[in-house]
């Protein structure tokens, strides 16, 4: 069940052009390297960055925290906008026969042409209320701190 209110949010700078950043976000394994958050690892099954395009993703933990079983995630999705250089936006379905991690959370991805770099920005609208917060907090950290890296190592 997801709390329609709910929206969780961080940013960071990445030295690189929005362009750079926005190749990650549709390059299916870019996204394996940089999305998964810290002590997991994704598998793509389905992967058509356009709008409407769906994605297929299985994120793996190596520690039991998983929402469909408990070393794993599977996440179905689609993509609802894609604007070359500023904005993705991406409704995910999580799998889960547990009514709190169930239902589909929007995640609005921004970028913002900065000195130096881009801002990344990430929306999330109507979390599933199993998703705690400061959980939520940190995988989103994570992600974006791997995005970074994944990058910033691509930059010539």
């Amino acid at each position: 069940m997801t709390d329609s209110t709910r929206r969780d949010t961080a940013s960071r700078f990445i030295e690189a052009l929005p362009s750079k950043v926005y190749a990650a976000f549709v390059t299916p394994e870019a996204v394996a390297q940089w999305l998964p958050p810290e002590g997991a690892t994704m598998e793509i099954q389905a992967f058509e960055p356009r709008a409407g395009g769906r994605f297929q993703m299985t994120l793996t933990f190596a520690a039991a925290s998983g929402k469909s079983t408990a070393h794993t995630d599977v996440v179905v999705g689609r993509f609802v906008e894609l604007v070359p250089r500023q904005r993705i936006v991406q409704a995910f379905e999580f799998d889960s026969p547990d009514p709190a991690f169930a239902g589909t959370m929007t995640m609005r991805w921004g970028l913002e042409a900065v000195e130096g770099g881009t801002v990344v920005t990430v929306i999330a609208e109507a979390v599933p209320a199993g998703i705690s917060p400061a959980d939520h907090e940190v995988g989103m950290h994570s992600s974006l701190a791997h995005l970074a890296v994944y990058v910033e190592s691509q930059v010539p």
